[in-house]
């Protein structure tokens, strides 16, 4: 009797996170179709080119359940809520490339793991994987959440086509002279990153086609996206702004 009700319970909750889980988004690059499927806060899971791939997913394993398994795990920095260890070994194969930066090697070890450094790049069948900065301007007498080189954001390429993934980050340079970015997904919440302000400036800057303002909650609550994409439209009509829940339930 009492494992029929753990299993039932089981089976509600598996059926819970995927009844809040919001619809994927399809995005046309070109010839080939990205979509997008936001979990929370950090974490998304994007297909293109025939690749899964799992963009700091914490939260555990049940969250995942009913999407296809992960090709690549890209992990932006060690912070608990980008990298989870219980969760990656719950949602990992044999086949799974892990790429990291050398911060989260020095902690998880694994046998497809390819760790990169600002500026490093890796081939994987048609997508090309860019390692870019991610950090916190320091400011006097501390230390920065966010060290320069401590992390990584990623640009995912596929058929020249772009995919921006911020990681935690100020509007540093790097992210200004971004390139060509066909879909960025771009954070803001303070302290640990940046008001929707500087966020909204930086995304001028660098132009990306479509933008989903992600990791936005922070000490003081969920940031205002709405006023991020009033002010991303005030500034160039041509950006398109996605808002998406990625805080269900």
């Amino acid at each position: 009797m009492k494992s029929g009700i753990l299993a039932l319970l089981f089976v509600l909750a598996l059926y819970s996170t995927e009844a809040q889980r919001i619809a994927p988004d399809t995005i046309s690059l070109g010839k080939r179709s990205l979509f997008v499927q936001p979990i929370q806060h950090a974490s998304v899971v994007l297909t293109v080119a025939g690749k899964t791939i799992y963009v700091d997913p914490v939260g555990g394993a049940a969250k995942y359940q009913g999407l296809a398994s992960p090709d690549i795990i890209l992990i932006t920095h060690v912070h608990g809520d980008h990298f989870d260890t219980a969760t990656l070994r719950g949602i990992m194969t044999k086949s799974t490339l892990l790429v990291v930066p050398q911060s989260v090697a020095d902690k998880f070890k694994d046998a497809g793991e390819v760790v990169m450094a600002n500026g490093d790049q890796k081939k994987v069948d048609e997508l090309s994987i860019t390692a870019v900065p991610m950090y916190n301007f320091p400011a006097p007498n501390t230390t920065p959440r966010h060290p320069k080189g401590w992390g990584n954001g990623y640009v995912v390429t596929v058929d020249g086509r772009n995919i921006y993934l911020s990681g935690d980050t100020e509007d540093i340079p790097e992210m200004r002279a971004l390139k060509n970015i066909d879909v960025a997904f771009v954070c803001m919440n303070l302290p640990y990153t940046m008001d929707i302000n500087h966020a909204a400036d930086a995304v001028l800057a660098f132009k990306p086609r479509i933008v989903y303002p992600y990791h936005y909650r922070g000490q003081g609550g969920l940031s205002d996206v709405n006023g991020f994409k009033n002010l991303v439209e005030a500034g160039n009509k041509q950006i398109e702004v996605r808002l998406r829940n990625w805080y269900p339930g």
